[in-house]
């Protein structure tokens, strides 16, 4: 197929900074409104559930880093500062929309019904987890809520998802994939090769590259050349907006236009939303090796949860009464579910091969049965698991 395009009778080079995207902003930091902006058709029920989840959310990273230092969780990943980017997009899906994650998008299992009990059987791996305890923590999955699993390797989810919508599109549904990833992600080959492949099969997936300015503690600036992340979808023939990804009214509308885009046109749809991570990237990072206190200080001026409380108090919808007793209810639930998640038995050892295979094979049984040997000889190292066993 030909590119069609004008004709030049010298060689004139196209400067690479020469795509310049806009940013969507709606809401100032005082929850009021910027000049000429348009607040999105949002209801009030809709909008205070918004903000519980993402409080909830938040409270949720709080006390699980907390466990974590204490010991009694072997890892976490925390979505704070970037609520708004997952909720946002999220309320604006149908349940019956896929979404695939990355894995700081917890907020989107809360907003679609994911409860404290689950949260805490998958971050404890114990055998009331729907993973059967096979996954790290923060790695989870619902296919009750259409929140496919998540998976370590980066990137992975985007050609995933560009293949599941086009199945989506072949077989008639009205419905969509919301495919999340990070800034980081954008940097992998998967990231091109599903763009791509999305492009040129018209798959209605939604991408939202989430672009909070660091690749764990490489910032933008050593990733890429460029403007961000949204020229890049351009250049794979998509639309494409970039949002402030720190304002949930923003993040709202662009994220219900893109999804009617993508479902009647039948193509894909990338928002590059600016947001920050205000947490370390894991509990295994240190920010403080990488970026500056003043710097985080500057992002935590523009916290998305703060942003979109003012709003909703300008709005009537909201107060501090309130607002105290939601997140005083969440630390208590979040707290009771802990302690009762901990406690509960771990997985059959013989889990780990089942569910992968009809019949497991021969070599995996040799496997699971010198791994038993192992445990049974050293039950002091692996009590709660030879317990099971």
């Amino acid at each position: 197929m030909t590119v069609k395009s004008s004709q030049i009778v010298a060689p004139i080079f196209i400067d690479g900074s020469a795509l310049k995207i806009p940013t969507l902003r709606i809401l100032k930091a005082d929850g009021s409104l910027i000049k000429g902006a348009q607040a999105p058709n949002i209801k009030r029920e809709l909008a205070q559930k918004i903000y519980s989840d993402m409080v909830y959310t938040r409270t949720l990273d709080e006390r699980m880093v907390g466990a974590q230092r204490q010991g009694r969780l072997s890892f976490y990943i925390t979505c704070t500062g970037e609520e708004a980017s997952v909720a946002g997009t999220t309320a604006a899906f149908s349940p019956d929309d896929m979404i695939m994650g990355q894995y700081r998008e917890q907020v989107a299992l809360r907003c679609r019904g994911f409860t404290t009990e689950q949260f805490m059987n998958q971050l404890f791996s114990n055998a009331s987890d729907l993973g059967k305890g096979r996954q790290m923590p923060s790695h989870y999955g619902s296919r009750k809520l259409n929140f496919m699993t998540i998976r370590s390797p980066l990137a992975t989810q985007i050609p995933q998802a560009a293949g599941y919508a086009y199945g989506q599109k072949l077989a008639g549904k009205n419905a969509s994939t919301l495919c999340y990833f990070g800034d980081g992600a954008a940097s992998e080959g998967d990231f091109h090769a599903g763009l791509n492949m999305a492009a040129v099969l018209k798959s209605p997936v939604v991408f939202v590259a989430r672009n909070n300015g660091y690749a764990i503690s490489t910032p933008s600036t050593e990733q890429y050349a460029g403007d961000g992340i949204a020229p890049r979808g351009v250049g794979y023939g998509i639309k494409t907006i970039r949002v402030d990804g720190n304002d949930i009214l923003a993040v709202y509308a662009a994220a219900v236009e893109g999804r009617s885009i993508a479902i009647k046109e039948q193509c894909p749809v990338l928002i590059e939303t600016m947001s920050y991570r205000l947490g370390a990237h894991s509990t295994s990072d240190d920010p403080s090796g990488y970026r500056s206190a003043e710097e985080e200080e500057e992002w935590r001026q523009k916290d998305p949860i703060s942003r979109m409380k003012n709003w909703l108090i300008k709005q009537d919808w909201w107060d501090e009464s309130r607002d105290e007793e939601l997140q005083k209810n969440f630390r208590k639930e979040i707290l009771q579910e802990l302690k009762l998640a901990e406690r509960r038995p771990k997985p059959p050892l013989a889990d780990i091969i089942n569910d992968v295979y009809k019949t497991p094979p021969g070599h995996l049984l040799e496997q699971l049965k010198s791994l038993e040997s192992h445990v049974a000889k050293y039950p002091d190292n692996y009590r709660a698991h030879g317990e099971n066993a």
